[in-house]
């Protein structure tokens, strides 16, 4: 299929010149454009086809160059980037210098806000029409559209319950496909399944003319609204009723595939008062068959080739990852102790546990987008005498900072947090890097903060977890597992592993970069530099023997670790240093600087952060006063 109405979509404003057969081709040439892209990289994909037919209605109905509009975590923003005059830079979604996968407001100005965690489009949407109220700007609609996955979050139930005590005209639209990344579970989504399977109603009469109150619609559109009352009082009389409870209008459910329809119930909503919400019923993967089939494998696939509906070809990676490697350490720890227990927020595909959810399924908890809870959960857990891991991607841990630092630090309980994803993430973004956790894990009084060199650190760190009597942090990062070559000694609390001492200088690794500074030292030596390598092991308590003997005796030491500067292992090292009374003029750090990291792929991130061999290679070269003969140092200070 050729891009014959699309590439002629310059602004959302093209689209009103179209026929209704034309937007249906215009659907058409969308998802023909969605699987070109992932034909060729990894990319966010089932979510983005079942909302085609919605991002059209929505521009065809509102005006969004004044309107408001936030998607709700953002990676469903693909068609509308489409629509917004970014179709000519589609090929370089989610590389280096393109397209970002979320939605960015330096790409355009219909990108209101950075998004990439679930569940608050309905706070900031409530607070720009409240700005827009205040500041004279009455006319701008406020549209947000949240999926059935992020709704348990806490912080939406927070903005529904602000929203209708303001009484502000918003529309909040609820993308229901039954799914998050993975299948939604817990008591919201079995309401939400009442409303797609309740019985038609027949008395019709009153209830209809309470959903059209003050609806400006006459003659024939309020006939063809009628047609579709029974919808309407079905899910008014099943799911839609914790809304009303909650002070929104509830109208729906509806098709989110028919665009006519579509279309109708918006101009029908859209000069609606008071907060509203649109129930859209829409099909994760709708339109190619194989993500609609298996939307999970289809959220975010490895580079996938589709023709004619079938799947020619995937590009599959052939490595390991770390969360391969923790996932079978959490699996083998459950076989061995009938008290450990996992839980994850709506990630049972994204951290590998799978098996542990099919052999354990009474000690496997999937608590949603909840994080907070997840922790708070955990906690209760953990008091009654079991022993709970919480495996959570570092970028959404840090929604749950208050319950770790309340429920779990200060009551000292054994909970193990298991943080995936902890680094740079290549073209996911900065929303997604988890590059902080070090920083505001080091600062709870009785958290253990840990970080593997390698793959063979990660069973004997996990087993020394499970049997600490307080809390740890064990972090790994999005990438394949490698392996420095050793005799690997046993995990001991807050003790480092010293690899080799150098005569000239120390570098100490913090995190799986330990085999990019084992290179280094390698390659150092042809520069006729001893350099010796350290894995610390513990970001919290230090090796402060280990580390403050190479701070003492070598002429330079450099930091290594792949996490903020601020705040994290260097700063672990000059703190100790300090504290001991040492000069600290020779230790250099190398880690994430502040500022964000934009997307590229991992070993292009790494390599402009000066953290590849080569950038740690420059770090020591200037450490000991020889940068002359290597140019620029890397990220280092």
């Amino acid at each position: 299929m050729t891009a014959e109405l699309l590439s002629r979509i310059e602004s959302p404003a093209d689209l009103r010149q179209l026929s209704d057969g034309q937007l249906v081709q215009l659907a058409g040439e969308m998802r023909e454009a969605l699987c070109q892209v992932v034909s060729t990289r990894t990319a966010h994909f089932a979510s983005n086809l079942g909302v085609v037919e919605l991002c059209i209605a929505l521009h065809r109905v509102f005006d969004f160059s004044r309107d408001r509009l936030i998607w709700d975590t953002g990676h469903q923003i693909y068609p509308h980037k489409l629509l917004t005059g970014r179709y000519h830079e589609f090929p370089t979604m989610r590389q280096k210098g393109g397209l970002m996968g979320y939605p960015n407001p330096h790409e355009s100005p219909y990108d209101l806000f950075m998004t990439g965690h679930a569940g608050s489009s309905i706070s900031t949407i409530l607070g720009l029409k409240v700005g827009d109220d205040l500041l004279g700007q009455s006319h701008r609609k406020a549209v947000a559209v949240i999926g059935d996955g992020a709704l348990p979050s806490g912080i939406v139930f927070e903005a529904l319950n602000n929203a209708s005590g303001i009484d502000k005209d918003i529309l909040v639209i609820l993308n229901d496909n039954k799914m998050g990344i993975c299948p939604r579970v817990g008591g919201l989504a079995r309401t939400l399944d009442r409303a797609r399977t309740a019985p038609f109603y027949s008395e019709l009469k009153r209830d209809v003319s309470w959903v059209l109150n003050k609806v400006p619609l006459v003659g024939d559109a309020v006939e063809r609204v009628l047609v579709q009352a029974k919808d309407v009082l079905k899910a008014s009389l099943h799911g839609g009723m914790l809304f009303e409870e909650l002070g929104f209008r509830y109208i729906g459910p509806i098709d989110g595939h028919d665009l006519s329809s579509l279309q109708e119930y918006l101009r029908m909503v859209k000069d609606l008062k008071g907060p509203v919400l649109l129930h859209v019923f829409t099909e994760k993967g709708h339109g190619v068959k194989p993500a609609s089939d298996d939307p999970v494998l289809f959220h975010t696939p490895p580079p996938v080739q589709l023709a004619n509906d079938t799947v020619v070809s995937v590009k599959r990676s052939a490595s390991r990852a770390y969360t391969d490697v923790v996932s079978e350490a959490i699996y083998a720890a459950m076989e061995v102790n009938p008290k450990v227990v996992v839980l994850t927020a709506a990630m049972c595909e994204g951290n590998k546990l799978q098996k542990v959810r099919e052999v354990f399924p009474d000690r496997f908890f999937d608590t949603g987008i909840c994080e907070g809870h997840a922790v708070a959960f955990a906690a209760g857990m953990a008091k009654a005498g079991l022993r709970p891991i919480v495996d959570i991607y570092s970028t959404f841990l840090q929604r749950s900072f208050d319950q770790i630092f309340q429920e779990v630090a200060l009551q000292n309980l054994p909970v193990t947090f298991c943080l995936d994803r902890a680094g740079v993430v290549g073209p996911d973004g900065p929303t997604h890097h988890g590059v902080f956790d070090n920083t505001w894990m080091r600062v709870f009084p009785n958290m253990v903060v840990m970080a593997p060199g390698d793959e063979l650190d990660i069973r004997g760190m996990l087993d020394f977890a499970l049997t600490h009597p307080g809390p740890v942090s064990l972090r790994f990062p999005k990438t394949g597992v490698e392996t420095v070559s050793r005799p690997v000694e046993p995990v001991g609390l807050g003790q480092a592993e010293v690899l080799e001492w150098g005569r000239d200088g120390m570098l100490i690794a913090c995190g799986t970069l330990l085999a990019n500074c084992v290179k280094a030292a390698a390659r150092l030596k042809d520069e006729g530099l001893d350099v010796g390598v350290i894995n610390a092991r513990f970001i919290k308590p230090l090796d402060r023997d280990t580390i403050l003997r190479a701070i003492a005796e070598s002429n330079f030491v450099v930091t290594v670790e792949e996490s903020t500067l601020l705040g994290g292992f260097g700063s672990a090292v000059l703190e100790a240093a300090n504290a001991a009374g040492l000069r600290t003029d020779h230790i250099r750090r190398l880690g994430i600087p502040d500022a964000w990291v934009e997307l590229a792929d991992r070993s292009e991130q790494l390599r402009d952060l000066g953290l590849d061999v080569e950038g740690i290679v420059r770090a020591v070269l200037a450490a000991a006063d020889r940068g002359s003969l290597v140019g620029e140092e890397g990220a280092v200070t």
